[in-house]
């Protein structure tokens, strides 16, 4: 399945005679039933070809959403600062050898900029993507993350103390907000016990 929007398209090749064959359709159009319905296109003279489609949206935002969680720290590969842009440099290279069209890889490199500090999503895609990315914050992850990045951190500059980097994580939890539902209902507390034992509360 290619495309993103209202509009969908499937592009499959006949295993036997090897025609190509694209279908448009809308998803809005399927009917909600379980297993997915299947459309028979024409390829030849000598047969049909079944496209199984997916039963709602959430299938394609889904594999979106997948290809972005995989990719949106790729560009660490090549450099450290600024990691995002690379991430979307690399996602434009490599994706659309896995069936990824042009439309979906820009929406895509759009949930990868979400990413970037400070998080600025723009839809709900982008939302589920950054708060996945800071999810530890809420959990009894945090303490435990926070100290290997602060060893990552203190491999580049040696002169960051555990002072500073303690100051530099209450000033960022004291700014950062979660986006979805699930995260301001069951990682926002986490995150707030974090944020006062950091301050000594």
């Amino acid at each position: 399945i290619t495309g993103y929007g209202q509009e969908y398209e499937t592009k499959v090749t006949c295993p036997s005679c090897a025609a190509n064959v694209r279908h448009t359709f809308y998803l809005d159009e399927l009917k909600n039933t379980f297993p997915s319905p299947e459309i028979e296109k024409q390829l030849s003279e000598s047969g049909t070809f079944k496209v199984t489609l997916p039963i709602s949206k959430f299938d394609v935002e889904l594999r979106l959403l997948n290809g972005a969680a995989l990719w949106h720290d790729s560009g660490f590969i090549n450099t450290y600062d600024s990691h995002e842009e690379e991430s979307r440099i690399l996602a434009k290279k490599y994706l659309p050898q896995f069936d990824y069209s042009e439309k979906d890889i820009e929406v895509i490199c759009e949930m990868i900029e979400a990413t970037r500090i400070p998080q600025s999503p723009k839809d709900k895609l982008g939302e589920i993507l950054a708060d996945a990315d800071l999810e530890y914050l809420g959990t009894n992850l945090a303490e435990k993350i926070s100290h290997d990045l602060y060893k990552e951190l203190y491999a580049k500059d040696n002169s960051l103390t555990i002072e500073k980097w303690n100051k530099i994580q209450i000033d960022f939890l004291q700014k950062h907000h979660y986006f979805t539902k699930y995260c301001k209902e069951n990682r926002n507390p986490s995150k707030l016990v974090y944020l006062n034992k950091l301050m000594g509360k």
